[in-house]
């Protein structure tokens, strides 16, 4: 199973073509629904707006090169790592999820547009990339839906309880569950009728996925490496986001705090709600 190239058998059925000219469909729906939820929460005006209110409190100017190194820990931290998750069962359960989507996606990409007719042809790497992508995709993203998520984990919600923002990791589950679904039928060679109900049912909450952007957290993605590297940027130009900075307990930075009553507050008040695991329903 981890070894064929599903998309072969699928050409016999639906010409190249179609399947190439599907994957760049959805690839522009993520593009523009990305540029359009951009503009429409404003997030890139907020950005560069915040960037410069946030130089007029620098304490001193970043060299290129710096700025480069910074660039060079945000990638290696927030994005390759996710560095930025205090718990580690988030923060692997988020590295299965999203190294499984990357490899899902990209040998997926390869294989209709490279190998879409000839099974043999297809590098054995490939569909073994594209099934252990799915596998770990759907091992994350299910650990988290069902035992991580803040409001089930630490708020007793039930797990069925849905809202929008549920339509990106939801429609993520089905994709890659239905995908291996497929691909397995395929391999045992199981009933047509099956392959063509969890074939249409792959494509389907594939599209919602990827045509879903506008209404899902599909475009945080990538809003969060460009926030992550101006956060490193604010503390290493001491504007610290306009915010007072740990560590330096004096009045200057005591009157940087938003809220009156805590200029008075030691600047460091201890782990706050990190003292406990957040569980009192």
């Amino acid at each position: 199973m981890f070894t064929h190239n599903p998309f072969t058998e699928l050409s016999a059925f639906i010409p190249p073509m179609v399947m190439q000219i599907y994957v760049i469909a959805m690839a522009v729906l993520v593009v523009g629904g990305t540029l359009i939820d951009t503009m429409h929460k404003k997030s890139a005006k907020w950005f560069f707006e915040n960037a410069e209110e946030a130089k007029k409190s620098a304490t001193k100017t970043v060299s290129t090169g710096d700025a480069v190194a910074i660039a060079g820990q945000t990638l290696a931290n927030e994005i390759l790592l996710s560095a930025e998750f205090c718990n580690q069962k988030r923060r692997l359960s988020h590295l299965l999820t999203m190294y499984g989507f990357l490899l899902f996606i990209i040998s997926t990409a390869i294989m209709v547009f490279f190998y879409p007719t000839d099974g043999a042809a297809t590098p054995t790497y490939l569909p073994v990339l594209w099934h252990v992508g799915a596998l770990m995709l759907a091992i994350g993203g299910y650990w988290f839906w069902f035992f991580i998520r803040v409001d089930v984990a630490a708020e007793g919600v039930k797990f069925y309880h849905l809202v929008r923002a549920d339509l990106f990791i939801l429609s993520l589950l089905a994709t890659a569950t239905f995908a291996l679904i497929w691909s397995y039928l395929q391999w045992t060679g199981g009933t047509p009728i099956w392959e063509t109900v969890f074939l249409a049912l792959f494509i389907l909450s594939s599209t919602v996925l990827f045509g879903g952007v506008l209404w899902s957290k599909f475009a945080h993605m990538f809003f969060k490496p460009a926030a992550a590297f101006q956060k490193r940027m604010t503390k290493a130009d001491g504007s610290a986001e306009n915010l007072p900075t740990i560590g330096r307990d004096d009045p200057e930075q005591r009157k940087r705090h938003s809220m009156e009553l805590l200029q008075d507050a030691p600047m460091d008040m201890g782990l706050g709600i990190k003292r406990e695991q957040p569980r009192h329903y």
